[in-house]
């Protein structure tokens, strides 16, 4: 039986009555600690309760112990639920409201410095989720498992062994995927050599876990995804250098890995190389940078035939703060390509792979628009008007790649329906995105966050929407959310 929604009358108490727990708990924690005399003094930096319970006893020194409660409420209308039913004036129901819940709770224990146990358990929870099942609920499940061996100051091999979350670089192709309610963690093995704090090299081998509500949670067994990533700081002075080489490689038995239909993709290998190069702060004075390209090769199984993978993605940003103006506002140009299939009957193919990316933000906080046969600018704006309080504004701009190719969600297969499909007749010009977000920071503990999105039909969807008459022709999307966080 499906939950009854909460009231939407109930929104604005539920976040006044977080807020309020979790700027009260920080006041309080923060003002014990700072009643202690100033030599027993400790930087507030292992979090809320970790510095409680290490002013009081050295005993706590060894622990890791914590934990965090994320609320956000999104409300979508006329796209972002059903891909294939985005931006249809009549004739569907393609809007959602839902009521999201996250409980992370944590604890970690370091008898040495070479010696480190780590265990978090994750709860998800979905309320007037029109989805059934919804894929933001999986009710308490392990999250992170793992122990790390060595210190790199004594000996500069290390080994992290276990379920545990992976992130690299801007986690553009491998990250945590935290926007969503259950995130991203894997049962995995890394094994690092630092050369210096600032260089290294990670040699890894995975197996992303599903989530699966009601069941714990098991990683897919028949998709592998290993790599080697490599990072320096003094090859260019100012700027963080890295370079990977990652291979997915899955079996015909991923779809059905854990249930059926509940897995993975489909028979694969991705081999995926590339570069990424991002200025440090305060580097290059009032400018900032960030540029990753990578290419990708191997074979994919689609409809029972093997195909060669040719494809790439290139993704850049440059950006400028006026940083002796009030409120230091940014601007700043970013652009993101990835490739797209040119003809879907021969034997290769050419749409990029995402891989594990987190994708939310990059190509627009409504999460409509993955990397995958894209051509998209952006311009950017920020302020920080007040301490704790952020703003931004994005406008985003989106063309297929290649338009015998087609038009991709943030996630999933293409659109294929209503219209969708790969229609090389019409434009490229996707549509556009506006995005207006505002975070504040009460305290090192409690965010809050308010966002709003509208999404422009462009020519592409216009004319793909409006070749079927029970369509209605095209109409707009928008997106709604408010975010809560407490850490401790």
């Amino acid at each position: 039986m499906k939950a009854r929604p909460l009231p939407l009358k109930t929104l604005p108490l539920a976040l006044a009555g977080l807020l309020l727990l979790g700027h009260t708990a920080a006041t309080g924690l923060l003002a014990g600690t700072t009643a202690a005399p100033a030599a027993d003094k400790k930087p507030l930096s292992a979090g809320l309760l970790n510095d409680a319970l290490r002013l009081q006893n050295p005993a706590f020194d060894a622990w890791d112990i914590g934990g965090q409660f994320r609320f956000r409420y999104e409300l979508k209308d006329d796209a972002g639920v059903v891909a294939s039913q985005d931006f249809l004036s009549r004739g569907v129901d393609n809007d959602n409201d839902v009521f999201l819940f996250r409980e992370k709770l944590h604890i970690g224990w370091q008898p040495e410095s070479w010696l480190k146990l780590f265990m978090e358990g994750r709860g998800a929870q979905a309320e007037s989720d029109d989805r059934d099942p919804s894929p933001e609920q999986d009710v308490w499940d392990l999250h992170q498992a793992y122990l790390h061996f060595g210190d790199p100051k004594l000996f500069p091999l290390t080994l992290k062994l276990g379920r545990q979350e992976m992130t690299y670089g801007d986690q553009r192709f491998v990250g945590i995927g935290d926007w969503s309610n259950t995130g991203r963690s894997f049962d995995a093995a890394v094994l690092r050599y630092s050369f210096s704090s600032t260089s290294w090299i990670d040699a890894f081998t995975s197996r992303v876990v599903i989530p699966r509500d009601d069941y714990f949670n098991e990683s897919n067994e028949y998709d592998q995804f290993s790599g080697l990533y490599a990072s320096a700081q003094s090859l260019w002075t100012g700027v963080e250098t890295q370079a990977f080489f990652l291979a997915r490689n899955v079996s015909g038995k991923s779809p059905n890995a854990i249930a059926p239909g509940i897995g993975g993709p489909t028979e694969r290998d991705v081999y995926t190389y590339g570069v990424r190069l991002k200025s440090l702060p305060d580097k290059f004075g009032p400018w900032d940078f960030a540029f990753e390209g990578a290419g990708q090769f191997g074979d994919i199984v689609t409809a029972g035939v093997e195909r060669d993978l040719q494809s790439f993605a290139l993704t850049g940003t440059v950006g400028y703060t006026l940083r002796d103006v009030w409120a230091k506002p940014r601007i700043a140009l970013g652009y993101d390509y990835a490739s797209g299939d040119s003809n879907g009957s021969d034997g290769d193919h050419e749409t990029f792979e995402p891989l594990f990316g987190t994708n939310h933000s990059f190509y627009g906080v409504m999460d409509l628009v993955g990397l995958r046969n894209l051509s998209s600018p952006r311009i950017s704006f920020s302020v920080k008007p007040a301490k704790g309080l952020a703003l931004s504004v994005d406008y985003l701009l989106f063309w297929l790649a290649d338009t015998s190719d087609s038009f991709y969600p943030e996630s999933g297969s293409a659109r294929s329906s209503n219209g969708y499909g790969k229609n090389p007749q019409y434009s490229s010009f996707v549509g556009s995105e506006l995005d207006i977000v505002a975070k504040y920071a009460f305290n090192s503990a409690t965010e809050f966050q308010l966002g709003y999105g509208h999404f422009f039909p462009g020519d592409y969807i216009k004319s793909s929407v409006g070749n079927v008459p029970t369509n209605g022709g095209a109409t707009g999307g928008d997106w709604l959310y408010v975010q809560a966080v407490f850490n401790f």
